[in-house]
């Protein structure tokens, strides 16, 4: 009875992102005019009936499970959970409903991923409070990052566009649903600033933890190794912000070179040793 019920419970947080996403999706990028109305109350509070579910699936299945499993398809979920968060609060400041569409698409393809892909059983240690902890700060650190990395994708595609179009020709399509580039650029930097804090809590703790369990500061690996090379180039790039201004093209190259080294350090790793070799990475 509670695998079928859990199996409903994927089943309607699947259904409710889908068919918001359709909402959207037919009222916001089908739409000919390229301003965009606001979002009504009951378009944001229905986007926090599926966000509650997916919330209630992730703490069942990584911290509720007699034993501690996270892996790709865990990662995944929980990126989009916190795109899903971080633009329903953004929407409550800025005109951000040509977002909706894509987000809350690509959530309802990632809820079910830690069912398909459950991952292995970690290790003793990974039970204890300073894990879950240096968990918890990891996983929001890489889902800001990969949300930030999707963001500087999409605003690199808009600057093409508009540097490609005639004189007075306007977007189309979705692109024209979209926040302007100077409200896309404010928020990359919030989600990249918020992100390097927690990077550096999350490197801090891990070697904390690695200082209690292993007897050693730091364990080099390709992990640590990557880790502390992605926390560099966006430190580097939010110093250049701050200091000399970069923007643009200058400030998407830097988001996703480190974006692309973050990424080398945890999920391609994970993905091929839990579903390609099928063994841990703890």
């Amino acid at each position: 009875m509670p695998q079928m019920r859990g199996i409903l419970t994927y089943g309607l947080a699947v259904l409710l992102y889908a068919a918001l996403a359709a909402h959207f999706w037919r009222t916001r990028w089908r739409v000919a005019e390229p301003h965009v109305k606001e979002a009504a109350p009951w378009e944001r509070w229905a986007i926090a009936v599926p966000f509650a579910l997916h919330s209630a699936l992730l703490y069942s299945v990584i911290f509720g499970a007699p034993q501690l499993r996270f892996g790709f398809g865990h990662a995944l979920s929980a990126t989009l959970w916190l795109a899903v968060l971080f633009y329903w609060f953004e929407s409550l400041f800025y005109r951000l409903e040509g977002m909706q569409p894509a987000i809350l698409g690509v959530a309802a393809l990632c809820v079910p991923l830690p069912a398909i892909f459950p991952g292995l059983e970690s290790q003793a240690y990974a039970h204890t409070i300073q894990f879950r902890l240096h968990l918890v700060l990891a996983m929001t650190a890489y889902g800001l990052f990969t949300i930030a990395a999707l963001q500087a994708a999409l605003m690199g595609l808009i600057e093409k566009r508009l540097h490609g179009r005639s004189l007075g020709e306007e977007l189309s399509g979705p692109l024209a649903s979209l926040p302007p580039l100077l409200t896309l650029e404010t928020l990359l930097f919030r989600i990249l600033a918020a992100g390097f804090v927690l990077l550096s809590l999350t490197l801090a703790t891990g070697v904390a933890f690695s200082e209690t369990v292993f007897g050693q500061a730091f364990r080099f690996n390709h992990k640590t190794l990557f880790a502390v090379l992605s926390w560099g180039i966006f430190g580097l790039l939010l110093a250049g912000r701050h200091f000399y201004g970069w923007r643009g093209r200058r400030a998407l190259r830097w988001t996703m070179a480190g974006f692309a080294v973050l990424l080398l350090a945890y999920v391609g790793s994970r993905f091929v040793l839990e579903v390609v070799l099928g063994r841990s990475l703890a």
